[in-house]
């Protein structure tokens, strides 16, 4: 019996992966398409019906390229931290609370904030290894970008933990049952969702290859398979997030058509932020993690601890 289960969980695991990474391929279709109509042109539309398999033959194209190292690059670090970094981004999605033989998590969030923390170390070994100066700078922006947005991500997501008082993610559906959390913490959701854009690299604070100054950031270095891989980490994670946001403030997972259109309205904004905000300054940066997002989370973690003071008083 024990086998069967084992089998089972195997299978759906694979059934996972295969699912997220055709569900990255067509997001970095859609994302091409989206820019492509703010821009007024097409976007890719030659490969398949209405450019349909485009995303496969960028992935053909770039497996198939030659794969170029630095000679003064640490070759191991250089070559492994693009895998790792898609393995965590892979790792992270077993969180999802799903009804069948996948792993049921009671610490869910705890092994959600240890895979996104890990994450940072992969993009600071990939600029450190590749033993270039431009990647060097991008890989610092982006870790110094990443560990202060991620302390007040961790506050906004333990306020809304606190409301429900268990750290599994099936628990956010049964009490979203009534009213959305997006409706009780507007603001933190806003916050939420900004912070998120800083988590996984994207416009309006994407330092790491701010090309205006960088090149390309920590992956200028990076060609052919360890370039996707590095690609496929980053939007696998905004997938995540965006589900993420789902669960916590849009009702909860639910296997509906519902819930799939709230995630893709969420992944649509990652993009539409894309399409038309310009990049944010460094320094502005930094003052909105800490000056802005962190009081303002560290407060309302406060208020919703002493209203559930109040609920458990009287």
């Amino acid at each position: 019996m024990i086998l069967k289960d084992l089998i089972l969980i195997f299978l759906g695991l694979i059934m996972l992966i295969v699912g997220v990474l055709i569900g990255v391929a067509y997001l970095t279709l859609l994302e091409r398409k989206v820019l492509g109509y703010i821009q007024i042109r097409k976007g890719p539309n030659k490969v398949g019906f209405l450019g349909i398999l485009q995303p496969f033959s960028d992935a053909i194209k770039l497996f198939t390229k030659e794969q170029t190292y630095p000679m003064f690059s640490n070759y191991l670090s250089y070559y492994y931290s693009p895998i790792f970094s898609f393995i965590l981004s892979l790792m992270i999605w077993l969180l999802i609370p799903y009804y069948f033989n996948l792993i049921s998590f009671s610490l869910g969030l705890m092994f959600f904030l240890c895979c996104t923390s890990l994450g940072v170390y992969t993009i600071m070994i990939s600029g450190w290894s590749s033993n270039s100066n431009y990647s060097l700078l991008g890989g610092l922006r982006s870790v110094a970008q990443t560990i202060s947005y991620e302390v007040s991500l961790v506050f906004i997501m333990l306020s809304v933990f606190i409301f429900i008082m268990n750290f599994n993610l099936l628990m956010l559906s049964i009490y979203q049952n009534m009213i959305w959390f997006f409706f009780l913490m507007i603001p933190l959701s806003l916050s939420w969702f900004s912070s998120s854009l800083a988590e996984t690299n994207r416009t309006p604070f994407d330092f790491a290859e701010g090309e205006s100054e960088l090149v390309s950031g920590f992956n200028i270095e990076y060609s052919s398979g360890g370039f996707a891989l590095i690609f496929m980490a980053e939007y696998s994670s905004i997938l995540f997030m965006s589900m993420f946001y789902c669960l916590m403030y849009l009702g909860g997972y639910n296997l509906n058509l519902m819930f799939y259109l709230k995630l893709c309205l969420i992944s649509f904004l990652f993009i539409w932020v894309r399409g038309t905000l310009p990049r944010y300054r460094y320094d502005k940066l930094m003052y909105l993690a800490w000056k802005s997002y962190l009081p303002i989370s560290l407060n309302f973690i406060i208020f919703y601890m002493g209203v559930l003071l109040l609920m458990i008083l009287y």
